[in-house]
């Protein structure tokens, strides 16, 4: 993952610093788009300066200040109060953010207050609530394409159910950590299980190989989020504090899942309201590949909205698909026969492998990679 990842368009300006420098060097915020970014120590500079054609998305400012901007013909979107979300914010979530308040229960946290508030807009059906939620899913989107802009993406997709402190858990663990060692970025669908497994392996990456091996055993005295979730994600806090500065990686969880909380191993989180939308994101921005472990009907439904594109060559070239475990997917869940004979005879065909251990998946990802 770039370490910057300022990849955005020039003309949009999401830090104070950005501000400060562009009106600095510029002397103009003509056109610009100002997102999400506390304005109330600018005044002087939004009088002074010229905001013809510029939008403001969810800055706080003085009344004067306003004033003078939209009379520059600049369109201001005011923040919202009383949401426990920013649907303006210009960067994804970091795992301090979403669980701040932990200690006082996962209640507490702006996680968990975003799906109650979720829960409660979803049954009035509020023409209002669902504007916001479609704004906050698209500038989650926008930010995750700059932070991943450039960066070779390999996504890894199992189920919720795995639980800490088994071997397969310990697996997806050091299969993230091998990916996330070969340069690749780990994307996840950001939740509890194998999910948490692999973002946990790339988190662990930059350390020696004993960290895993110690994070392993400590994670697995809390190894499941139910009955607490608090128990569960402190357990993960704990080990971010003793091994601070870990790899980076991406998770895409859904508050549609509102049950199901987001792991904290993640460095970047990209939480979506819609479903479909975290979906379709996180395979389409895995331009690296793709592997299946173990998993239930969320993982079938990905790995056939994954073949879907690489048939058609959509988004041009196939992507590497790598499925783990022969017996999961043979005769538990037979797709991987489904997904060979939609493969036969297209360029998809040289990029399809089914693998026993979690161990080859690398190198099968490779191999497929060309």
């Amino acid at each position: 993952m770039p370490a910057h990842a300022a990849h955005h368009d020039d003309r949009e300006i999401e830090t104070l610093e950005e501000f400060d420098a562009t009106v600095s060097a510029r002397g103009t915020l003509a056109g610009h788009r100002v997102q999400a970014v506390d304005l109330t120590d600018r005044t002087r500079e939004l009088l002074s300066t010229d905001t013809a054609g510029a939008v403001f998305l969810g800055c706080a400012m003085r009344e004067e200040a306003a004033a003078k901007v939209r009379t520059d013909g600049a369109l201001v979107f005011p923040p919202v109060p009383d949401l426990p979300f920013d649907p303006y914010r210009g960067h994804v979530y970091a795992p301090d953010e979403l669980f701040a308040s932990l200690p006082d229960g996962y209640e507490a946290t702006p996680d968990a207050q975003a799906y109650a508030w979720f829960q409660r807009t979803k049954a009035d059906r509020d023409i209002y609530a669902s504007m916001l939620r479609a704004i906050h899913d698209d500038s989650v989107s926008d930010a995750l394409d700059e932070l991943l802009s450039g960066a070779r993406v390999v996504g890894v997709m199992g189920g919720h159910a795995m639980a800490r402190g088994t071997e397969e858990y310990a697996g997806a663990a050091r299969l993230g950590r091998e990916l996330a060692r070969a340069g690749l970025t780990v994307a996840t669908g950001g939740g509890p299980g194998a999910m948490e497994a692999a973002n946990l392996g790339a988190y662990a990456a930059p350390f020696g190989d004993e960290m895993l091996t110690e994070s392993l055993e400590l994670l697995a005295k809390a190894p499941h989020f139910t009955p607490s979730i608090t128990q569960w994600a402190t357990a993960a806090f704990e080990i971010r504090t003793r091994w601070p500065q870990g790899g980076r990686s991406v998770g895409i969880p859904t508050w549609f899942y509102g049950h199901e909380p987001p792991n904290a191993f993640a460095s970047h989180i990209a939480k979506y309201f819609a479903n479909a939308t975290r979906e379709d994101g996180l395979l389409a921005r895995s331009n690296a590949g793709v592997v299946f472990l173990p998993g239930a009907a969320g993982t079938v439904q990905e790995i056939f909205d994954n073949a879907t594109p690489n048939y058609y060559e959509s988004r041009g070239e196939p992507t590497p698909m790598v499925l783990v475990n022969r017996a999961h997917w043979t005769e538990r869940l037979p797709t991987w026969s489904l997904l060979q004979s939609l493969a036969r005879g297209r360029s998809m065909e040289a990029r399809i492998a089914l693998v026993e251990r979690i161990e080859e998946a690398p190198e099968a990802l490779k191999r497929l990679g060309g």
